[in-house]
């Protein structure tokens, strides 16, 4: 929160997405202090109870998650390229180009990629 407060963000009732390894009331609590919005896919592993579950999943915003999905495979194609994934360029202005010629292609293939399209 230091860094969004130094740059004048203000993330009040932001919500934070966190995969089921974070999973904790206190995590939970904490983001909360914090006066943010968790969003944690509940962690059933060790759970049999269906009330227990049920209860866990009544909390949790899936609509919200799913966006978190799309946010990861766009990292997760970007990571395809090594030329992002290893940083080789020192001009901010060359690995930006990179990134857009990258984002370009995978555009390009996914919307001309498809048979039949």
């Amino acid at each position: 929160m230091n860094t969004a407060d130094s740059l004048g963000f203000d993330l009040t009732d932001s919500r934070l997405t966190l995969d089921s390894g974070f999973d904790s009331q206190a995590n939970k609590t904490l983001i909360a202090w914090n006066g943010l919005i968790p969003i944690i896919k509940p962690n059933i592993g060790n759970t049999k109870d269906e009330e227990k579950i049920a209860r866990k999943y009544s909390e949790f915003n899936e609509d919200i998650y799913k966006e978190r999905v799309v946010v990861e495979r766009c990292f997760a194609w970007q990571d395809t390229y090594r030329k992002l994934v290893i940083r080789y360029e020192k001009l901010k202005a060359t690995h930006l180009g990179f990134k857009h010629l990258a984002y370009s292609m995978i555009n390009f293939r996914s919307v001309f990629g498809r048979k039949g399209a």
